[in-house]
């Protein structure tokens, strides 16, 4: 009856630091432009997680759903889709599309719909083989059978124009009733960012059925693509809807220094290639080494040195208490979790976790509020995580 209350008489003694320990800034000359917009004070009360493996053995995993009638699909990026059981079995899903595994892409995110248990939809993101080498994100709409068999794929979205090379694929899908909103990277070509003529770079908002909203900001826009709901992205992996406000939120990669955590506003530009916090990873600036710039939004939070980010959740479940309503954010470099307090859309706190995991990609919260990770890495794996 005693160590309890020890451990907590102890974890009200730990103070809060000034921030978190991270090492030096990459471009210490800029200044945020306002409080906690980077290195917020650290959350002083201490957390002991518990890691318990699901599946061992996977090859570079990338993205996680939880399957409402228990198990989960789990994506590996050399273009393989896995239904694994609650019991760590498993089984490998037929039926996928072409895929083109180069660099960074591969088989990416998957999501499945609300009313999964009675049409078996299932929503995937991937690279696309295209002509003369090229490749392309996509999202498709696809059945799920009992047969364990993909059939009756629907082409929900394509980015224009394919391109070439093997980096910034983004992409994770985000379902929103009979809206999916689909994160893409610049693909290693910043201009194409601001080139409302092309998707690269972008958030994007295409039904579930593979139509364009008619209320999309840019719609009826000339020169811009219908699909587009926001701009200035230079790879964006990681994106959920806040649990109260509904408000689409995004994490995405910077350069050497400058990853983002951004609140989308419908129609707004996030500056990439023209303001970051950031710099080239030979250190050149990034363009005119500017921060801000008149008519681009600031990002809710960035970090410097980066986080190199994954996908991110806002926690939704009773386990971990005080955590309702925080970010929860997968880190591959330096790994583990982060973990963001929010005050509105300011953050007013942050804590690292798990920094012997590594490359974590993804993170979700199962139906009993534990967390779902999975690491990218040769031989990956599903893990779930508890308070320990």
């Amino acid at each position: 009856m005693i160590r309890p209350l020890m451990i907590a008489l102890l974890a009200l003694a730990v103070p809060a630091v000034a921030e978190v320990a991270q090492g030096p800034k990459n471009v210490p000359e800029f200044a945020p432009a306002f409080d906690n917009q980077t290195r917020a004070p650290e959350i002083g009360v201490p957390v002991a997680l518990a890691v318990t493996p699901i599946a061992t053995g996977l090859e570079h995993p990338w993205g996680i759903a939880v399957l409402p009638g228990g198990g989960y699909l789990v994506t590996e990026r050399p273009g393989r889709l896995n239904l694994v059981g609650t019991d760590g079995e498993v089984t490998r899903i037929g039926g996928l599309p072409a895929i083109a595994v180069r660099g960074q892409g591969g088989l990416l995110d998957v999501a499945v719909a609300e009313d999964f248990e009675t049409t078996g939809h299932v929503f995937l993101t991937y690279a696309r083989p295209e002509r003369a080498g090229r490749s392309a994100t996509v999202a498709v709409r696809a059945t799920l059978g009992e047969n364990g068999t993909l059939t009756d794929l629907i082409e929900l979205f394509a980015q224009t124009p394919p391109a070439s090379g093997g980096r910034h694929f983004g992409s994770r899908i985000v379902l929103d009733g009979e809206m999916a909103y689909v994160t893409i990277g610049d693909r290693g070509t910043g201009e194409n960012a601001q080139d409302l003529r092309a998707t690269i770079g972008k958030v994007v908002r295409v039904t579930t059925d593979g139509g364009i909203p008619a209320d999309n900001p840019l719609s009826g826009q000339p020169d811009a693509r219908p699909e587009i709901y926001s701009y200035g992205h230079r790879n964006p992996q990681g994106a959920a809807l806040h649990p109260d406000t509904g408000d689409l939120w995004t994490l995405e990669h910077g350069p050497a220094g400058g990853d983002e955590l951004n609140r989308i506003e419908p129609g707004a530009n996030y500056g990439w290639p023209v303001i970051s916090f950031g710099e080239n990873y030979n250190g050149r600036p990034i363009g005119a080494a500017q921060t801000a710039a008149d008519g681009m939004e600031q990002p809710r939070y960035y970090w410097d040195p980066v986080i190199a980010p994954g996908d991110f959740t806002f926690y939704e479940g009773e386990l971990f208490d005080g955590w309702q309503g925080d970010v929860v954010a997968a880190s591959l470099n330096p790994g583990g979790l982060v973990r963001l307090t929010l005050d509105g859309d300011r953050v007013t706190g942050e804590a690292r976790y798990l920094p012997d995991m590594g490359r974590i990609r993804d993170v979700a919260v199962d139906r009993d509020g534990s967390l779902l990770i999975v690491t990218d890495d040769p031989e990956g794996g599903l893990y779930r995580v508890t308070p320990g």
